[in-house]
């Protein structure tokens, strides 16, 4: 007999908890997000995998807004933020930091996901594009890889918070970071 765990029965850390908790060092980048739904969407599955930071750049819209809270869910409020309105900022911002930029793009050379070795030890921001547009090149150009999921269906895309659910969910699956 199987039943539904109870929210109590689940265990879930609070915000001040969220905060002092270990993260993967992981940054995810919201590259000229349209939908205030996949900002929303993007935040609460950064904090289901505790990411250290997200990166709002140019025309992606920033906390707090009622349309952003609809489907964060309060991931707002735990999941670390900061917004660069031009992308040459981020892009200084994460390569001061040491960051290996990997845009989710389909280019000419995109590595495969299920090809991609993450290594733990080493930070990665995963950049995700405009709805329509994708990646900008900027930040493809300065791209330590470009990922690409495979699809086999007539779409060509998935959706934003969708992608940052895949690609989030294969690197900790990969690296084991909360399973050791």
């Amino acid at each position: 007999m199987r039943r539904k765990l109870s929210t109590e029965e689940l265990n879930r850390i609070s915000v001040t908890a969220y905060h002092q908790a270990p993260k993967i060092p992981v940054t995810v980048v919201l590259d000229n997000i349209r939908s205030m739904n996949n900002i929303g969407s993007t935040f609460r599955t950064s904090d289901a995998f505790r990411v250290e930071k997200i990166l709002l750049c140019g025309i992606t819209a920033r906390p707090p807004h009622r349309e952003i809270q609809k489907t964060a869910l309060g991931a707002t409020e735990s999941v670390a933020w900061e917004y660069f309105a031009e992308l040459n900022e981020a892009i200084a911002f994460l390569q001061q930091q040491h960051y290996q930029i990997i845009a989710v793009e389909q280019t000419d050379n995109s590595l495969l996901l299920q090809n991609f070795e993450p290594n733990p030890t080493t930070k990665t921001a995963f950049v995700f594009g405009n709805e329509v547009f994708g990646v900008s090149e900027t930040f493809i150009k300065e791209s330590t890889h470009c990922l690409e999921i495979p699809q086999f269906g007539t779409k060509h895309s998935l959706n934003i918070s969708v992608s940052v659910g895949v690609v989030l969910w294969d690197y900790v699956l990969k690296t084991k970071f909360f399973w050791e």
